[in-house]
């Protein structure tokens, strides 16, 4: 299978000899064939989060529409593999997704993670009955933001200040200003935060992934994954969690290498994805193996420099 030269290479010939998006060409052709092999449906979610620093590019409510229009009109007793490749997000917006994606597809949903997939990913992850991932694929905390700032930090800052100040009350000159930019309701809005993605990942845990197993046995499973991606340490948000991680806290996950073919369409397919979200003003793409598609469009503003005037004598 192509490799991500071969593909960029592959697309610049057919933009040389056809009229069409030879990007949109070549991806769907992959994901045609991704779909031939595993027999199930296909739907891939991609971000251009890494490329592109601007709004939309996180997982958002209005990304149910893009859903909605991938999954009209397919079987849905196939089953579903959903290719991740998506950054964190609206927390109620990726609960809701997980809702609808199993009202069509009940149970039978596998993510694929060719790359990343981080927070709000991985809540979406998380909620299918399997993770499919390579050594390049990562995992990452769940841990929610408001912009730049973390809730659990946030909390964990301030409960810091609440005990330094008990122990010397002197300790409050230095705390003051700094708590005094906390509003009640913002500290409450992040704790609640944080209580629904700890109940969303348990929950949603128990639901799919470790349904079939006796409760003793799923509650220990369940617990084991939430201690590593539930982010009570203050680890970065960013931090990655591998394979070898993910499989240490007995999530099931399998290996993206044990099945050579799908590791050559998985992965031509996320280049043919990266390839789209690098050379186009494509921010973000929801795709199904049929070629329908929802394709957010970053817009573009033309700056028109002024033209100075001239006069007959020239310049002025």
């Amino acid at each position: 299978m192509p490799n991500w030269n071969s593909v960029i290479r592959e697309i610049a010939l057919h933009r040389a000899t056809h009229n069409q998006s030879a990007f949109d060409i070549i991806r769907r052709k992959y994901l045609r064939l991704l779909q031939r092999h595993t027999g199930r449906n296909v739907i891939a979610y991609y971000s251009g989060f890494l490329s592109k620093k601007i709004e939309g590019t996180e997982i958002n409510d209005e990304d149910k529409n893009g859903f909605m229009a991938c999954i009209h009109n397919l079987d849905t007793d196939k089953g579903l593999d959903l290719i991740l490749h998506a950054p964190g997000g609206d927390g109620a917006a990726t609960e809701s997704l997980v809702h609808y994606l199993r009202s069509k597809f009940d149970l039978d949903i596998r993510a694929i993670v060719p790359q990343i997939a981080m927070s709000g990913g991985t809540m979406m992850a998380c909620s299918c009955k399997q993770i499919i991932m390579g050594r390049q694929s990562s995992l990452g905390p769940i841990d929610p933001q408001f912009g730049f700032i973390s809730a659990v930090g946030l909390v964990s800052e301030v409960k810091k200040a609440y005990s330094e100040i008990m122990e010397n009350e002197r300790a409050a000159l230095f705390w003051s200003p700094i708590l005094g930019q906390i509003t009640p309701s913002f500290l409450k809005a992040c704790e609640e935060a944080i209580n629904n993605s700890n109940r969303f990942i348990t929950k949603t845990l128990a639901d799919n992934m470790f349904v079939n197993l006796e409760p003793e046995e799923q509650r220990d499973k369940v617990e084991k994954v939430t201690r590593l991606l539930i982010n009570s340490e203050g680890q970065a948000h960013n931090t990655h969690f591998q394979y070898e991680d993910c499989e240490a806290a007995e999530l099931n996950v399998s290996r993206l290498e044990d099945d050579q073919k799908l590791q050559d369409l998985v992965l031509t397919v996320h280049h043919c994805y990266m390839h789209t979200l690098s050379n186009t003003p494509a921010f973000k793409i929801i795709e199904n193996h049929l070629g329908r598609a929802t394709v957010k469009i970053q817009q573009q503003m033309l700056i028109q420099a002024p033209i100075p005037s001239l006069s007959p004598s020239g310049p002025p």
